[in-house]
């Protein structure tokens, strides 16, 4: 991951995943599952987690984090690569957007 100077301005993240055909509520409850967690960690301003009404398999994290080098710490905690991990082959798609507001 690129790291890039600290801005003062919080970082957000959207995070889009998808789940494989069949997996999506092994997919849900292990999203769900990050969510107490990660609101108890330092820096962590919101982490918002939305469930499309679309397609079930389809989840989006709407974050943001006091720093930069606070959302890198929370990539690596022990619930987020027990989450990587145990998602590995049930998940089909990643995406993540990383971003600084700049107006409104």
């Amino acid at each position: 991951m690129t790291q890039t100077p600290e801005t003062g301005t919080p970082l957000t993240i959207i995070a889009k995943l998808k789940a494989k055909p069949g997996k999506e509520q092994e997919v849900y409850d292990a999203c769900h599952a990050l969510l107490a967690p990660t609101l108890a960690e330092e820096g962590c301003l919101n982490y918002d987690m939305h469930r499309s009404s679309e397609d079930a398999g389809v989840i989006i994290f709407y974050e943001n984090w006091a720093t930069r080098s606070l959302w890198d710490a929370h990539m690596k905690t022990s619930h987020l690569t027990a989450f990587s991990a145990a998602t590995a082959d049930t998940v089909e798609l990643w995406d993540i957007f990383q971003g600084e507001k700049v107006g409104g």
